[in-house]
């Protein structure tokens, strides 16, 4: 980890890049690429269809819905826009894509797409799901609603839209390009290592500088990006009671007026759920667990305080929608725990009858849909371990944990030359950057940065887009504002010039 004297000569190095360094010569990159920016203009309805065709076409793994039509589509979308070589890579569960583009450069760079999406419910949404329907948002510009706009087929149509600009405008990539797509990104990726380490694909990306996820980065308000150094891993699972199983409560279902005399298994989820976490639910007490997680450093103390510094917290409790912080704390202390804190959350509870109005049952099943959030230096496997001696020392041995996906955290250096490729890029289209320990959110970085490629990795994007994962996701694709906030042009834009920086910084 770099001192606060090297973070300093690490920002004045890169702020003083010359215009002979940052090829080809320009001030900013909203004026380095006249042919790009023409080509964009003139792609620009065919980048919102090519977003609008690829929504209405949902992968989604946990209902098993278009596969392998997704991979396919994928697969297409990589030859169209300039990719070489495309082919689907079979794993155990959902197909994943390899392709490469090779442009002579002297480096390589790795990209990684997710071609599925979450699941959705028509009813919550105020424009319909599929139909990707071009919105107004007075005071943001226009936006592409539908499920999959921002996470991720958005920021990924506008890597694909630089692409077709930079093939338009008859320009050579400084870079080499190696894409990994897979499909069941949303269900915590429990076979993406397969595809990772297929022979074809570990070769192609151990001679990259460096694997970026495409992210809609910018601040609404104020433009401003936060740089993540890394990411949380996720762990996701079910936890079951059922009387079969436990040898106590019924076998199935049967009428409430029996629980005088008959153990719930409801009841007995909870309280293997409730000894997970303090009484708040807000402090993971699984045995050994607290013992594994690394304190912040200074310096990534040092960082979250700028980041509080630089961000508004009342955007991010609009945002939320939430009035308070846990505990009431500060905005830096949220900050804080954001980053340094393992989380375990009921993603579900499904016991039962759930219908209008009362059906006086005593189930004889129970499950929990749970995540566990980790921090480094907690890793997946022992997590599970620990789970599983927790809840069995306390004698709720019958309880099922059943491992649906998941993976560890990731980190980058951040003086990486890829961390450095970012920071070079977003502040040559005027965006205020800070830097952050880690995303709370996670993605199965962790296959990159961890053994055996041991690569940086990382998000990179302009532009702004919300919903994920929730009714009324969307992208923006014109901004009101577009040198403040980047409509897709603008942020495919800075995707050309950050290819650059990559061939650039060393």
């Amino acid at each position: 980890m770099t001192t606060s004297t090297d973070r300093r000569a690490l920002l004045a190095g890169a702020a003083a890049l010359t215009a002979a360094t940052l090829a080809p010569a320009a001030a900013s990159a909203a004026d380095a690429y006249p042919d790009v920016k023409k080509a964009l203009a003139a792609g620009h309805d065919a980048a919102v269809k090519r977003l609008q065709d690829w929504i209405r076409l949902p992968s989604i793994a946990a209902e098993n819905l278009n596969y392998p039509a997704g991979a396919e589509y994928m697969r297409q979308l990589a030859l169209d826009a300039g990719f070489q070589h495309a082919e689907i890579v079979p794993s155990s569960g959902k197909p994943g894509v390899f392709a490469t583009l090779d442009a002579g450069a002297r480096k390589t760079l790795g990209l990684y797409f997710m071609y599925d999406v979450k699941q959705f419910d028509p009813a919550e949404w105020e424009s319909p799901p599929l139909e990707a329907r071009v919105l107004d948002r007075p005071g943001l510009g226009k936006v592409v609603m539908g499920r999959g706009a921002v996470n991720q087929k958005g920021p990924e149509t506008t890597v694909l839209a630089a692409l077709h600009a930079m093939k338009a405008a008859g320009r050579k990539l400084p870079v080499n390009l190696v894409l990994v797509a897979e499909g069941e990104e949303e269900i915590a990726s429990p076979n993406f290592h397969e595809i990772v380490t297929a022979p074809q694909v570990a070769a192609a990306l151990k001679k990259s500088v460096g694997v970026i996820i495409p992210f809609a980065s910018q601040s609404p308000s104020t433009g401003a990006v936060t740089v993540n150094l890394g990411a949380k891993g996720a762990l996701e699972m079910e936890l079951v009671v059922s009387g079969e199983k436990w040898g106590r409560g019924p076998r199935g279902d049967i009428h409430s007026s029996e629980k005088a005399r008959v153990d719930s298994p409801p009841w007995r989820l909870v309280a293997a759920l409730s000894s997970l976490v303090s009484p708040d639910g807000n402090t993971v007490v699984i045995d050994g667990i607290p013992e594994m997680v690394r304190p912040l450093s200074p310096r990534e103390r040092e960082l979250i305080a700028m980041t509080a510094a630089k961000t508004s917290e009342a955007d991010a409790k609009a945002r939320l929608g939430v009035q308070r912080w846990i505990g009431d704390m500060t905005w830096e202390q949220s900050l804080e725990r954001l980053a340094a804190v393992p989380t375990v959350n009921i993603q579900g509870l499904v016991a039962g009858y759930t219908g209008p109005g009362g059906k006086t049952i005593l189930p004889g099943k129970a499950t929990a849909k749970v995540e566990i959030r980790m921090v480094p230096d907690m890793t997946k496997e022992d997590t599970v371990k620990k789970l599983r001696a927790h809840l069995d020392k306390r004698g709720f041995n019958d309880v099922e944990v059943n491992v649906t996906g998941g993976y560890g955290p990731t980190e980058t250096p951040e003086d990486a030359a890829l961390t450095k490729a970012q920071l070079a890029a977003y502040r040559r289209f005027g965006a205020a950057t800070t830097l952050y320990p880690r995303l709370a959110g996670s993605w199965p970085g962790v296959i990159f940065t961890g053994p055996p490629l041991n690569l940086p990795a990382g998000q990179f994007g302009l532009g702004y887009g919300t919903g994920a994962h929730a009714p009324n996701e969307f992208y923006l694709i014109e901004s009101a504002n577009p040198t403040k906030v980047a409509g897709m042009d603008e942020a495919a834009l800075g995707f050309v010039d950050f290819l650059y920086q990559v061939a650039a910084v060393g």
